[in-house]
């Protein structure tokens, strides 16, 4: 049974890799609505801690609960269909097909009916949400351009498209800002906050970038070697000792 209000439920989690402890005793709690992010140093853990919540990797040890139901051990396939999704650090789109093909696609792929892909190709319901979600991340305009043929930061706009497309409750999105100008990263801070309350998401965040870290979050876990050193608000985090330590004050990294 969930917990009042929490989504996410990562308790006492470790991650190992052979003999290199990847998670050591990882806990965490996102509550349903809020924008969670998790920091630290090169290495600390947070792929490996987005990993395991996406299903990628297996715990060693703990618990992983979405609304209540263990998720630690399945499959990507089926934490997705559950309702979590995940965006990646490295841009993941169809590049040889269009933006509208790209987003149909991955809406085609909630539909109960989803392998009768000729009945769905043009269903009405799929042709809104397309819509909706270009229109929402202003890429309306380039539908029909070949997704290979974006910018960079419209190529990640459209990756965070791909997984709302699925209609999830919580997104994972790892580090939503790299590579953009700092122009199209406070636009698409701005865009990923409103998108997610007009849409009643829970974001759990990977982000180098502190300004946007700073901007959007309602809370921050710190990680460092694999282990959680710090949670609190963007106030509580920018001033505390252990994190100005061991990441803040350490340099950009």
């Amino acid at each position: 049974m969930a917990r009042d209000g929490v989504v996410l439920e990562v308790a006492a989690v470790s991650k190992s890799f052979g003999a290199l402890a990847a998670l050591t005793d990882v806990s965490l709690a996102v509550r349903e609505g809020e924008v969670f992010s998790v920091i630290g140093p090169n290495g600390a853990g947070k792929s490996t801690l987005f990993n395991v919540v996406s299903g990628l990797h297996a715990p060693s040890r703990g618990r992983v609960s979405f609304r209540g139901r263990e998720i630690g051990g399945l499959a990507p396939e089926a934490i997705n269909r559950l309702g979590v999704a995940k965006t990646f650090q490295i841009t993941n789109v169809f590049p040889e097909i269009s933006v509208g093909e790209n987003v149909r696609v991955a809406a085609q792929s909630r539909s109960a009916d989803s392998g009768r892909l000729a009945s769905l190709w043009r269903r009405p319901d799929v042709e809104v949400r397309v819509d909706e979600l270009l229109d929402a991340f202003g890429l309306a305009a380039r539908r029909d351009a070949l997704a290979e043929n974006l910018s960079h930061g419209e190529q990640r706009y459209l990756e965070i498209c791909l997984a709302l497309a699925t209609e999830p409750s919580l997104l994972l999105l790892d580090e939503p800002t790299a590579g953009m100008t700092p122009g199209e990263t406070k636009g698409a801070t701005q865009l990923i906050r409103h998108v997610a309350r007009a849409r009643g998401l829970t974001l759990l965040l990977i982000e180098h970038d502190m300004s946007v870290v700073m901007g959007i979050s309602d809370r921050i876990a710190v990680l460092h070697f694999g282990e959680k050193i710090a949670e609190g608000t963007p106030e509580a985090i920018r001033n505390d000792p252990k994190v100005i330590e061991a990441y803040l004050g350490g340099g950009e990294d």
